[in-house]
């Protein structure tokens, strides 16, 4: 968890260009109109901002939180160049802080909590997941939700099968391979990335990085041992129940 995000920092809008945020953005608002609408939000795991940022344009008060220091800076970075047009009329607030999930606190409760982009299969251990669970029930005001989505096991096995995986872009290239460990059903990512830089070469650098995927029913279990009296399972960004095919399984979980 105390790896630095230096370099790939400064590339990962680049490589996550095609992720679903629209989607995720989505999935968090049907939520919300089914569950209450929020205030105040936290983004656990937010990255460079780039869920937080539409929802503070949006009128949402975002309090986004991140491990790395380096990925904070490029969302900083991005949310002061937004042109003020672009968050007219309604404006919210952000602010970025670098804590760790697994025991983040803030000076008041706040009416959800959203992590997205399977930032919780990085954490490796159940205990961590726990602790994760623990503090964000504590960091909730009372019928206040808890959004977040997990890739399942098959997922990690998918990326076993189907490994290797190569972008070619203008800017920035990757190969990216996979290394699975059954058992704990525990994957390794390795990437090695080659980024332009300002004068026109490129350079290389290697990035690793572990998930883990979770038996569903346990994380259901370890969200009421959490505290949380009401969780339910959704799949693939949809208010649907999960299946044997769902890539992505969603999670909303009430205080």
């Amino acid at each position: 968890m105390s790896r630095s995000y230096g370099q790939f920092a400064s590339v990962y809008d680049q490589l996550m260009e095609d992720m679903p945020y629209a989607e995720w953005l989505g999935f968090a608002r049907a939520c919300w109109s089914k569950y209450g609408m929020p205030a105040a939000v936290v983004d656990l795991g937010c990255g460079t901002g780039s869920i937080s940022i539409p929802l503070a344009r949006s009128g949402f008060d975002v309090y986004g939180i991140d491990l790395s220091g380096d990925m904070l800076s490029v969302a900083r970075s991005k949310w002061d160049e937004t042109p003020v047009q672009a968050i007219r009329p309604r404006t919210g607030t952000i602010r970025w802080l670098q804590q760790d999930m697994r025991e983040w606190e803030l000076h008041e409760p706040v009416d959800a909590v959203i992590s997205f982009c399977d930032c919780l299969n990085y954490l490796t251990e159940e205990v961590d997941i726990e602790a994760a669970f623990r503090s964000t029930f504590a960091g909730l005001k009372s019928g206040g939700t808890f959004l977040f989505d997990i890739h399942p096991p098959k997922q990690l096995l998918r990326y076993a099968d189907e490994q290797p995986f190569v972008l070619d872009e203008r800017d920035v290239a990757y190969i990216w391979t996979c290394e699975l460990e059954e058992q704990r059903c525990e994957i390794e990512h390795s990437l090695t990335i080659f980024a332009r830089d300002s004068d026109g070469r490129f350079s290389r650098f290697e990035e690793s990085h572990v998930q883990r995927a979770y038996d569903p029913d346990w994380v259901v279990a370890a969200l009421h041992r959490a505290g949380f009296s009401q969780v339910d399972r959704y799949a693939d960004f949809e208010l649907k129940a999960a299946d044997e095919n769902s890539e992505r399984l969603f999670f909303a979980a009430v205080k």
